[in-house]
């Protein structure tokens, strides 16, 4: 991958993603950025879209709609329960194999990859049946 330089903000908001334990939501992220730096809400959406497109940070949309940001460097795979919206995190890849496989054989440069699971949870399960 071709090093690319990233702007201060940038580098602010992928070192603070680095140290979330779970994917945030970029008002959380600019909650605790704002404590550290002077920078805007708008700086930190820029900033989380260079570096999606940098291959840096990956994200994903709740069944709310809220989109959660975390580096990619954290490999995080989910089953998502329809009724509640909670999201169990997969503890491996199933996919690591042929992520490898096509970054071998094809010109397509691979940043990330995301899977989710959608379906109910043990809990809504038994409310529902």
């Amino acid at each position: 991958m071709t090093q690319v330089h990233c702007t201060r903000a940038q580098t602010a908001v992928l070192q603070l993603l680095r140290q979330q334990r779970e994917p945030i939501s970029a008002q959380a992220l600019y909650t605790l950025i704002k404590q550290q730096q002077r920078i805007g809400l708008a700086t930190v959406y820029r900033a989380l879209d260079a570096l999606k497109r940098m291959g840096r940070v990956q994200h994903r949309v709740t069944l709310t709609g809220e989109t959660l940001y975390n580096a990619v460097e954290q490999d995080r795979h989910y089953m998502t329960c329809l009724d509640c919206g909670q999201s169990f995190p997969l503890n491996t890849c199933p996919l690591k194999g042929l992520a490898s496989s096509l970054q071998h054989s094809s010109s397509f440069t691979i940043y990330y990859h995301t899977l989710e699971f959608f379906g109910l949870c043990e809990p809504c399960s038994v409310q529902g049946g």
